[in-house]
């Protein structure tokens, strides 16, 4: 998985999903709730970077397969945006690749 784009993409768009429900079901209850701040200091920078990674290496991926934008690129990107939606496009698109 680790010698190709999609491979890449599909690992990356992993550690995203999860990073995301941890920030959100985990991190942001925390602080708002318990006034512990700790979490999301901790798990933001590091979710803000997977999602940066994870959205130029869909553009990368995008431009190497010829995918066209208003079918299959804004997908993949937008599914970083969503809980469980990176792995929603991983089983859907990015696994029959």
């Amino acid at each position: 998985m680790f010698k190709t784009n999609v491979g890449r993409l599909r690992i990356l768009g992993f550690f995203e999903g999860i990073s995301l429900i941890i920030l959100i079901f985990v991190a942001t209850p925390m602080k708002y709730c318990f006034a512990n701040p700790g979490w999301t200091k901790l798990i933001g920078p590091v979710h803000g970077a997977l999602f940066l990674l994870y959205a130029i290496n869909a553009l990368s991926v995008s431009v190497e397969r010829n995918w066209k934008f208003w079918t299959t690129t804004w997908k993949v990107i937008m599914a970083s945006f969503i809980p469980f939606g990176t792995f929603y496009i991983d089983k859907k698109i990015l696994s029959k690749l």
